[in-house]
């Protein structure tokens, strides 16, 4: 069986590969303190990631390498994820006295009830989960499958770029160990029953709800922060790389606020309701109580407030470094700046502390 959820006893950096960029992170803990010790965000190059699938190994490995030494971290292991679109998990139920390596060999020769693949094709791994409810004498256990390109490539990536890849986790299970945390640094979320996590990144747009922080409900759409770039792109006559740097940095004309700033923030408060609305219009769970904004968008001046105005529910912007110490060779506000772009890398370092 090779890992999708394996447990870790070393210092592992996350690494988040997303369709723009690799984000790295290495965190430590004494007692149950946490501190960032380092950190990196590295640009991709175009089309070596599309729609989550690493399409050149070699190129992604190369910003992984950048990364590392940008952090200046010394630690080779890490803790990569797969796209939840490419995982099929199930919830089966198992006898509760069976050994570890004993379940490993009945999920061998029973995974192919569960899995629509030829076992030879896939990676699989399973984590107990709890005592079943209906029945004492055995246990809930989670199955996830995922085809093993999909794992192999990452895997690929972090060699090339000098890393060794410990754990290869799933996205959605990084952002429920972040939200955990998320949720100890905030009472809103920490009281909240149901939480919405709207990630808005470069090109798509993805809601979590959380019920009790375990993942109920995930919906993708095409939106994101590419189509600010681009029309700064066209309204400036900039490169694509240029109006990207022109984003982050400022020094855009005066009329870039109202007349292209303002208007991408209307349709990212739009977009929050409208996947908001998909997802009371198929639940039966009621009401979100809390909404949290991550991903790059999030980092807009005054978006929090803006989207709390359409949505009429309170909005908190994703910071999970709000109760941490911070390195001295991290610079707090560029590590503030990029925080809610780091739930996925966050929920992947805490992989350390298993």
């Amino acid at each position: 069986m090779v890992s999708l959820f394996h447990r870790a006893n070393a210092p592992l950096l996350g690494i988040d590969i997303s369709s723009t960029s690799v984000k790295l992170l290495e965190l430590s803990r004494s007692g149950n303190k946490y501190k960032v010790e380092s950190y990196a965000v590295e640009p991709l190059p175009p089309n070596s990631v599309v729609e989550k699938n690493i399409t050149d190994a070699e190129l992604v490995g190369e910003a992984i390498r950048r990364a590392v030494a940008k952090s200046g971290t010394k630690t080779k292991n890490a803790a990569c994820a797969v796209a939840g679109s490419a995982v099929i998990t199930k919830v089966i139920t198992m006898p509760a006295n069976l050994s570890e390596d004993e379940m490993e060999s009945q999920i061998q020769i029973e995974a192919d009830q569960y899995i629509p693949y030829p076992l030879e094709e896939i990676s699989l791994d399973f984590q107990i989960l709890q005592t079943s409810e209906t029945e004492p004498d055995r246990v809930d256990v989670m199955l996830a499958a995922s085809r093993s390109d999909n794992v192999d490539i990452r895997v690929a990536a972090l060699g090339v770029g000098g890393l060794t890849a410990k754990v290869v986790d799933v996205e959605a299970f990084a952002l429920e160990n972040a939200m955990q945390l998320l949720a100890s640094g905030y009472e809103l979320i920490a009281d909240s029953h149901v939480v919405a996590v709207m990630d808005v990144g470069a090109t798509t747009s993805t809601l979590s709800v959380l019920e009790d922080s375990k993942i109920i409900y995930t919906r993708e759409q095409s939106f994101g922060g590419r189509q600010l770039t681009e029309e700064i792109q066209r309204r400036y006559g900039l490169s694509y790389e240029e109006a990207g740097l022109a984003k982050r940095q400022g020094g855009l004309p005066d009329n870039y606020e109202p007349e292209v700033l303002q208007p991408f923030m209307e349709s990212m408060a739009q977009e929050v309701n409208r996947a908001l609305q998909f997802f009371y219009s198929s639940s039966q769970v009621g009401a979100v109580d809390h909404v949290v904004i991550a991903g790059g968008c999030a980092s807009i001046k005054g978006i929090e407030s803006l989207i709390q105005s359409k949505i009429d529910t309170s909005v908190t912007v994703a910071n999970p470094f709000k109760t941490m110490s911070i390195s001295s060779r991290v610079k707090p506000e560029a590590l503030a700046n990029d925080a809610p772009a780091l739930m996925i890398a966050c929920g992947l370092a805490l992989r350390s502390f298993d």
